[in-house]
Order: structure tokens, then C-alpha cells, then sequence
């Protein structure tokens, strides 16, 4: 099993070098399963895409802006919501690392 501490501070480094402000990996795929921790440098984010069928993001450090036309979430360290089902973006308001679990077709 794979340290979530430590591929948030790697990833988070990796991000903060990162001329994007991103980074990730991809932590479990057994299909249709997939988990990804993703890590952005704050004021960094995720352009708006599409949501898979399923998923959720788990906030592990820092506070990120999920954006989406029914309305912003602010998230911070701890907690977990599901992932809208419609188009979306994520924004670090601070260095931030997130899971992300996803189960697509």
C-alpha cells in the first residue's frame, strides 16, 4: 500500500516546481475503479471537464474551490463530498492535495 503522507509532500513539491502548479499520480486502478492523488501549487487548478459517472474528492492538505454552474464548494483538510455530475474545475485556494476516486464505464 502506498503512503498518502508521503506522496502528498512528493506530489506537492512536484507541483510547486511544476510550471502548471500541478502534479499526480495515479495511486489504484483496478477498473472501474481508479483513485488519483493530485496535487496543486495555491492559485493553481484543473480547467473545467466532464465528471465521470462516479466519484469523490477527498481533501488531504490545504483548501481547495470545486467550480461548477450549480455553485462553488469550498473544501478544506478532512473532508470528502461527492464530485458534481456535471462539468467542473478545482481550485487551490492554498498548496493542496486531494484523492480522487472515480469509477467510470
Amino acid at each position: 500500500m502506498n503512503d498518502l503522507n508521503a506522496l502528498a509532500d512528493e506530489h506537492l513539491a512536484a507541483a510547486r516546481a511544476d510550471a502548471h502548479g500541478r502534479s499526480a499520480h495515479l495511486l489504484l486502478r483496478q477498473e472501474p475503479l481508479r483513485q488519483t492523488v493530485i496535487a496543486l501549487a495555491g492559485g493553481s487548478a484543473l480547467d473545467e471537464h466532464n465528471a465521470p459517472p462516479a466519484a469523490s474528492l477527498q481533501v488531504l492538505r490545504g483548501a481547495v474551490r470545486i467550480t461548477a454552474a450549480s455553485g462553488n464548494v469550498e473544501m478544506t483538510a478532512g473532508e470528502l463530498r461527492p464530485v458534481p455530475q456535471e462539468r467542473h474545475g478545482l481550485l487551490a485556494l492554498e498548496d493542496a492535495v486531494v484523492l480522487l476516486t472515480a469509477v467510470n464505464d
